[in-house]
C-alpha cells in the first residue's frame, strides 16, 4: 500500500490536468466574450454610422410596440449616377410584433402629393420629396398623404442592393413571366423560381419597361426582392453573421434607427418578417395641367382604403382622410376614374 507521500504524487498529475481543463475553459470563455464584445462593438460602429437623426425621438421600437417606418430606394451609386436623386422605390411598412406581421405597402413614384415641409404651396410628382427635402420631407409627405404615422425610414441606394443580397447570400424569387432587361445590362429572367445574385436581384427590382404594369410591376418585383432579403436577414441567427451584413451596407444607408432600435429588432421582432403581406396605392393615369405632365392620381376611396389598413396593422382605428389630394378630387368631379386612357385631370388653385 503507497505511503501519504506517494499518495500524493499519484494524484498530483490529475490535479494538473484538472487545473489545466479549468484554466482552458476559463480561456475559451474569455476569447469567446472577447469574440462576442468585438462583434457587438463591430456591430455598434456600423449601425452609428448609418445614423442620422429624422428630428424626433421615436420610442415604438424600444417599448416593443408595432411601428411604421418609410423605404427609401434611391437610384444612385447604380450605372455611377452620384446626383442625389427621386426616390424611385417608397414603401410604408408597418411591423406589428405581438402579430408577427409585416404590412408592405408601395407608393407610386409618379403618385400626385402636396410636399410637406416647403416654405410656399409645392404639389408634384410624390419621388420629388427626397430631392428636395431628404428624408423627413419624404416621410412627412407620405405620412400626411396616407394619414399614417410614421416614426422611422431607412433610406438606401439601388447601388448597394447589390451588395444586401450577395451578403445574404442571393434570394429565391418567383419570375411572373420570361424576358430581358435590356436598360440594366440584358439580364435574362425565366418565368417560375430563380435564385438571384446581387446583380441580378438589382436588374429585377429595376425593369420596368419590359413589364405591361409599368411601375405597378415594378413595384411588386421590389416588394418580392425585399420579403426574400428579410427572411434571409432574420436567418441570420448569430451576431457574427449580422454583424457582417451590417458592414456590407452601412455605407449605403441612411436611417433614423439607433442601435438600440436595430438590435430589439433582430431580438423581438424576427417572427414578424415570417408573415409578409404586400399592397400598393393604386392610381389612375393622368395628364396634368399647367403641362402637361403625366401622373399617377388616387382617388379618394383608394386613399381611405390603404390609410385604414395600414392604421389596423398599426393597431389605430380608421381616420377620414383629409389632405390636398381629397380637396382636388372632391373638386375634380367630372374626372373618370378607372380607365385606360390617360385623363385630362386639372389642379385647382390650393385657395379654392
Amino acid at each position: 500500500m503507497p505511503t501519504r507521500q506517494e499518495q500524493h504524487l499519484l494524484n498530483r498529475p490529475r490535479h494538473i490536468v484538472a487545473k489545466l481543463v479549468g484554466l482552458a475553459v476559463v480561456t475559451l470563455a474569455f476569447a469567446a466574450g472577447a469574440y462576442g464584445l468585438r462583434l457587438y462593438s463591430q456591430a455598434k460602429y456600423a449601425i452609428q454610422s448609418t445614423y442620422h437623426s429624422s428630428g424626433k425621438v421615436a420610442t415604438a421600437i424600444k417599448n416593443k410596440r408595432p411601428f411604421a417606418a418609410l423605404l427609401l430606394g434611391v437610384d444612385t451609386g447604380a450605372d455611377g449616377r452620384i446626383d442625389k436623386g427621386n426616390s424611385d422605390t417608397m414603401i410604408v411598412a408597418v411591423v406589428n410584433p405581438a402579430k408577427k406581421q409585416t404590412q408592405l405597402v408601395s407608393i407610386p413614384r409618379d403618385t400626385v402629393a402636396q410636399m410637406i415641409g416647403t416654405k410656399s404651396f409645392n404639389m408634384q410628382k410624390i419621388n420629388a420629396a427626397y430631392n428636395i427635402g431628404g428624408s423627413t420631407m419624404a416621410i412627412n409627405t407620405v405620412t400626411k398623404l396616407v394619414n399614417v404615422p410614421i416614426s422611422y425610414y431607412l433610406t438606401i441606394n439601388m447601388g448597394a442592393l447589390e451588395k444586401v443580397v450577395d451578403a445574404v447570400g442571393g434570394v429565391d424569387v418567383q419570375v411572373p413571366f420570361s424576358f430581358t432587361s435590356s436598360k440594366t445590362g440584358g439580364q435574362h429572367f425565366t418565368k417560375g423560381g430563380m435564385h438571384l445574385n446581387g446583380n441580378m436581384a438589382l436588374a429585377y427590382a429595376r425593369m420596368r419597361y419590359e413589364d405591361p404594369k409599368g411601375d405597378y410591376g415594378r413595384q411588386q418585383r421590389q416588394q418580392q426582392v425585399i420579403k426574400a432579403i428579410l427572411k434571409k436577414a432574420v436567418s441570420l441567427d448569430s451576431l457574427s453573421n449580422f454583424s457582417s451584413l451590417l458592414n456590407t451596407v452601412s455605407k449605403n444607408i441612411a436611417t433614423n434607427l439607433s442601435f438600440d432600435d436595430m438590435m430589439s429588432i433582430f431580438q423581438h421582432y424576427r417572427g414578424a418578417a415570417q408573415h409578409i403581406q404586400s399592397d400598393h396605392l393604386q392610381g389612375q393615369a393622368a395628364l396634368v395641367y399647367p403641362g402637361p405632365l403625366s401622373y399617377q392620381i388616387p382617388s379618394t376611396k383608394e386613399l381611405q382604403r390603404v390609410s385604414t389598413k395600414l392604421r389596423t396593422a398599426l393597431g389605430l382605428s380608421a381616420a377620414t382622410i383629409s389632405n390636398q389630394n381629397v380637396r382636388e378630387n372632391n373638386a375634380n368631379s367630372s374626372f373618370q376614374w378607372n380607365v385606360d386612357q390617360d385623363q385630362t385631370y386639372t389642379i385647382f388653385n390650393p385657395d379654392l
